[in-house]
């Protein structure tokens, strides 16, 4: 049998999917769910894969959101006296 490449994303741990491609693989499935072509034991299967897909969007959201709050924080503070006399 011939794994699609959604398959072979899937069979990757979780967290070493990148944040496009699991949101790509959610997307499908989504798409796959809407059809209404799924049997009822498949649609359960996709309903699953596509909550842990959310999930794992919403960790790789949560950690850029960090990301960006630490680098506001850097570049966005006051310069002292001593810092903006320096930049002239």
């Amino acid at each position: 049998m011939v794994k699609s490449r959604e398959d072979n994303q899937s069979a990757q741990a979780p967290d070493q999917q990148d944040f496009e491609s699991a949101l790509a693989q959610l997307e499908a499935l989504v798409a796959r769910m809407e059809s209404g072509a799924l049997p009822l034991e498949q649609a359960l299967q996709a309903y699953e894969q596509g909550v842990e897909l959310a999930q794992l969007c919403q960790r790789k959201l949560d950690l850029a959101q960090e990301q960006v709050s630490v680098l506001q924080g850097n570049l966005l503070r006051p310069l002292s006296g001593d810092e903006a006399e320096g930049e002239s």
